[in-house]
């Protein structure tokens, strides 16, 4: 007697479900995620067993590459589209205007003039760091010449100049901008500059030590004593 053949089922397998589930979990990833700002160099940070995060708005990170070369960027609050706070673009407005005013009632033989257009363009800038008098040259290049020029640790017009100055009444290019940030008029983040949580020191492991010294030792000459600085979590393997 013969055998009786089971009933061959349809393999098909209705994916509608799964694909609507993937857009879904791919559309809340995009909408949550918090995307690495670009930046001049890359650092390699030390690490630390230290799990505290550096919070992503109302910040100024001082960025120190290997070549001992001094970066800024500047952050505002988060809730950009609220008109009472202090979005980025607006904030870093504000900062050029009086880091640039500073320096020209310092330097009056020598004075940098911007204008309204190369303000702008410095407000959407998340990192910066060439001098003073390179400043409107800069600004006034293309997107892509810039980045060229920044990432160029060669560059004698590259790096923010700092020095071991601790007169105030001479201040020194590091300390004019990190003076603008704090009295830029955005409460908030004067507020965690005060409490330590608004200034962040990025350098790397290979960084020379004099260039670090400086940094820290020109935040102190501010009384801007409270700051972190940021490491890596250290592995089992470290």
């Amino acid at each position: 007697m013969g055998k009786v053949k089971p009933k061959r089922k349809s393999t098909l397998i209705d994916m509608t479900a799964m694909s609507d589930v993937t857009v879904l979990l791919l559309t809340f990833f995009m909408l949550t995620s918090t995307f690495l700002q670009k930046e001049p160099v890359t650092v390699i940070t030390p690490s630390s067993v230290s799990e505290e995060k550096v919070p992503i708005s109302n910040l100024a990170q001082v960025l120190v590459s290997p070549e001992g070369k001094v970066f800024i960027s500047i952050t505002g609050d988060a809730d950009e589209a609220n008109k009472d706070t202090w979005g980025s673009e607006a904030i870093r407005a504000e900062v050029v205007r009086k880091a640039v005013s500073k320096y020209n009632e310092l330097h009056p033989n020598k004075k940098v003039q911007l204008s309204e257009a190369d303000v702008e363009k410095f407000s959407k800038i998340n990192m910066f760091g060439v001098p003073f008098e390179a400043l409107p040259t800069f600004l006034r290049m293309s997107q892509l010449d810039q980045d060229k020029v920044i990432s160029d640790m060669t560059r004698a017009d590259v790096g923010i100049p700092i020095n071991d100055n601790r007169d105030l009444n001479h201040p020194n290019e590091f300390q004019i901008w990190m003076q603008a940030i704090y009295s830029s008029g955005n409460e908030n983040l004067q507020a965690a500059m005060k409490k330590g949580e608004g200034i962040a020191v990025k350098a790397d492991a290979k960084t020379p030590y004099n260039t670090v010294h400086d940094v820290l030792d020109n935040l102190q000459t501010l009384k801007m004593n409270r700051f972190s600085l940021m490491t890596a979590l250290k592995t089992e393997q470290d």
